[in-house]
């Protein structure tokens, strides 16, 4: 039997005084969460905003450690039951108490949320044969199959009460809808902060899309308060804006200011800044399975994305090390992989993708295209670092080789819905890592989806490869640490083989701030408040 029992010891630095408690504090987004709701799309931007209001069963702390949550510990029995122990003397900020009743209705809202993109968080109930409480203060939740990293997928999902809706005892039984009487919560009551009801250190007071996002102190939270009565959310999706700001004096802390830019704060004692390496890869995804795809066109009608080589002639016409160099300013690594060499799961020292145009122009002929051909290549212009601008680098790297390809940039609430609806034919994404091992993507994106949708969730390219199912289902229920690893590389290996997933580099996160206040950045690019603290005197 695994057993897991973690300190619950928060580390909080030591708060000047009563007037620093008293303080907003005045956060510059780069990219805009798109709901309140935790469970309407597994994003970055909505993640670290539910942070805030809505806590998860097992945390993460900057490195992704995994530290006890709403559970206080949990244990695994070697097979499919994971056992957990529920923290006590926790409130809602309604005043309800938090059981495992809420935990169970939580899990039962992923299975039955009409308003969420794609799949969200239901590729890891979908895995749940059952979840029963024998008390209020413990969940024991069988799985379908194993499920190994239980405890890193529940990090990220926000416990919602019970409260919310009308119900009678609640169950997980989703033909029976849980014990639900009324109807399931949707985004909108979220947004509108009426379902908003969560344990964390704060409440929502307002959310105004395109404006701001204000979190008030929850006074009922069961851990240490934090220093900031109040929090301002402010999105400005121009980098520069974003540092004028901060210099003017408007924000308090900036995310992601260009790296370029960092030399306007160096050496000014009011500032100070942060780069922290993240997992999240930059790659572009390709539609390889449809005959006509909607934005490609060739002279012979067919889909070219179809053919490998000319998925490995894109890669090969992309300068991953000029990218990173010209427009990330350095604060990037090439990918050769999906995750970052060393971390569980990878390859130990990854084949590099190398630029070549003339072999790219080679690959091409073969294939059939010496002339190349046309595509779109569909990005956000709003939610990674310089998307747009790399993805006009692709786009003139591709055409350096034939394929005449243009840009079509777009806000990330148009993208992601469209995407996810698979209107693409070669899709930006950006993934990074929740659990801190390579099954994080391998899970997600490459599988063929099976029944349940706890594989291949974001499956848009209708990528398939039977030896890497194998693999991958094989590598997700193994439980043995030494032979998920093995079986990790070796399914990691298989995708990129095919091409239909070209990795380009790993983000940094940086952030830049008044330099009386001190800030974690953390690996998994959360722009949490709860990570800025002022600097102790």
């Amino acid at each position: 039997m695994r057993t897991f029992l973690l300190s619950a010891t928060v580390a909080v630095s030591c708060l000047a005084a009563s007037a620093a408690s008293a303080q907003t504090l005045r956060i510059a987004l780069a990219s805009e969460p798109t709901a309140v709701d935790p469970h309407y799309h597994d994003l970055t931007p909505n993640n670290a905003l539910a942070q805030h209001i809505f806590e998860s069963l097992v945390s993460q702390d900057e490195q992704q450690k995994l530290l006890p949550g709403l559970a206080a510990s949990w244990e695994n029995d070697g097979k499919n039951r994971w056992t957990f122990k529920l923290r006590q003397g926790v409130t809602f900020s309604n005043g309800k108490p938090f059981t495992a009743q809420d935990v169970i209705f939580t899990f039962c809202r992923t299975l039955k949320n009409e308003t969420k993109v794609s799949d969200s968080f239901a590729d890891i109930t979908g895995n749940f044969a059952s979840v029963t409480s024998p008390d209020p203060q413990t969940l024991v939740i069988e799985t379908i199959a194993p499920e190994p990293l239980l405890p890193n997928l529940l990090s990220g999902l926000g416990i919602l009460s019970a409260s919310i809706v009308e119900h009678g005892t609640i169950t997980y039984d989703i033909a029976k809808n849980c014990g639900v009487t009324g109807p399931w919560p949707t985004v909108t009551g979220f947004n509108d902060g009426s379902l908003a009801i969560g344990t964390g250190p704060y409440k929502l007071k307002s959310y105004v899309r395109g404006s701001a996002i204000e979190l008030e102190r929850n006074p009922t939270y069961w851990g240490k308060a934090e220093p900031w009565a109040t929090v301002r959310l402010l999105p400005v999706t121009n980098a520069g804006p974003r540092l004028a700001g901060l210099l003017a004096g408007d924000y308090d802390v900036i995310e992601n200011p260009a790296a370029r830019d960092l030399g306007r704060i160096k050496g000014d004692k009011r500032f100070d800044h942060v780069i922290t390496p993240s997992t999240r890869v930059i790659y572009f995804q390709l539609d390889v399975a449809r005959d006509q795809s909607p934005f490609v066109k060739a002279e012979d009608g067919k889909n070219p994305l179809k053919d490998v080589r000319v998925r490995q002639a894109m890669s090969l016409a992309i300068d991953r090390d000029a990218i990173v160099k010209r427009i990330m300013d350095g604060a990037a690594e090439p990918a050769y992989q999906f995750l970052p060499t060393g971390m569980f799961g990878t390859q130990a020292n990854p084949q590099k993708l190398a630029y070549d145009p003339a072999q790219a122009k080679k690959l091409l002929a073969e294939a059939g295209y010496p002339k190349g051909f046309q595509v779109t290549l569909s990005t956000t212009n709003d939610r990674y670092i310089n998307d747009s601008q790399i993805t006009q680098a692709v786009a003139q790297y591709l055409t350096q080789v034939g394929i005449k390809a243009e840009v079509d940039a777009m806000t990330r609430a148009i993208y992601f819905p469209r995407r996810a609806k698979k209107e693409f034919s070669v899709a930006i994404g950006g993934w990074g890592s929740a659990t801190g091992e390579a099954a994080s993507f391998l899970r997600q994106w490459p599988p063929t989806p099976n029944e349940t949708k706890t594989l291949g969730g974001s499956n848009y390219g209708g990528y398939k490869n039977d030896k890497f199912d194998a693999v991958i289902r094989e590598a997700v229920t193994t439980l043995d640490d030494a032979k998920r690893a093995t079986l990790l590389q070796e399914a990691g290996k298989l995708v990129l083989a095919d091409y239909a997933f070209i990795p380009l580099h790993f983000e940094s996160g940086i952030w830049a701030f008044k330099s009386e206040l001190d800030l974690k950045g953390r690996a998994d690019q959360f722009m949490l408040a709860m990570s800025v603290k002022p600097k102790a005197k």
